[in-house]
């Protein structure tokens, strides 16, 4: 089985090739290694090869990782980005120990977020959510409210409105993976020239980071590809 490091290195080598087919300039996609339910130890092995942006789900579970490799590894250069489902009363903990957000989808959460992000601290990267499957299940606001939130979010002071993120529905196909992801990355490239800094577009994972490439995704978040399957 290959280990952690070999896989950073061959997915590294995929996603070149996928810029290079798709005529993107060469590492304007970003790797999101998403490392929930992997142990500190996983983790540590990512960072050793050179990663150093890391994706988690669940508060709690990241809140005793975090803690624990910034024990290890003194000024690792982590950047800790929360990706799951925002529940009101973890608002705190996000704002005090991730800087990026990807799961925005209320402005309550925004507003929250903004208010307990600590002073010391620079501003908390979010993007907006979205819902490009309608699936009930998934969670994200519809493609037609996204400029509303954004709008009110660049407002807040403590955030730093960054783009826009999706998890569609599981798909084999690749140009219905590419179709699915179309209009969120033209929604991407019109709210670009409104908000100053508003260039990522959080979209594509293991089984579809490819389409994603090809329709703009500029940061693919990679578990399973990466880590190998979830225990």
């Amino acid at each position: 089985m290959a280990s952690i490091a070999e896989n950073i290195s061959s997915l590294r080598t995929r996603i070149r090739q996928a810029e290079l087919r798709c005529g993107r300039s060469p590492h304007s996609v970003s790797v999101l290694a998403v490392s929930k339910t992997q142990d500190a130890d996983g983790i540590q092995e990512a960072w050793a090869a050179g990663q150093r942006e890391f994706g988690e789900n669940y508060v709690q579970e990241a809140l005793g990782k975090i803690s624990e490799l910034a024990q290890r590894i003194p000024d690792s250069g982590i950047h800790w980005h929360f990706i799951g489902p925002i529940q009101s009363n973890k608002t705190r903990d996000i704002a005090e120990h991730f800087s990026w957000v990807h799961s925005v989808e209320r402005l309550k959460i925004a507003q929250r977020l903004s208010a307990q992000r600590p002073a010391e601290l620079p501003p908390l990267n979010v993007c907006v959510q979205v819902n490009l499957s309608g699936e009930d299940s998934k969670s994200g606001l519809p493609l037609a409210e996204a400029p509303a939130l954004c709008e009110q979010i660049s407002r807040l002071p403590a955030l730093r409105l960054r783009g826009l993120m999706a998890i569609p529905a599981p798909c084999d196909d690749m140009e219905q993976q590419r179709r699915v992801f179309r209009p969120l990355a033209q929604l991407q490239k019109e709210m670009s020239s409104r908000f100053p800094d508003f260039d990522t577009l959080s979209i594509g994972m293991s089984a579809d980071y490819e389409a994603a490439i090809a329709e703009g995704s500029t940061l693919v978040r990679i578990g399973t590809a990466l880590f190998g399957a979830r225990t």
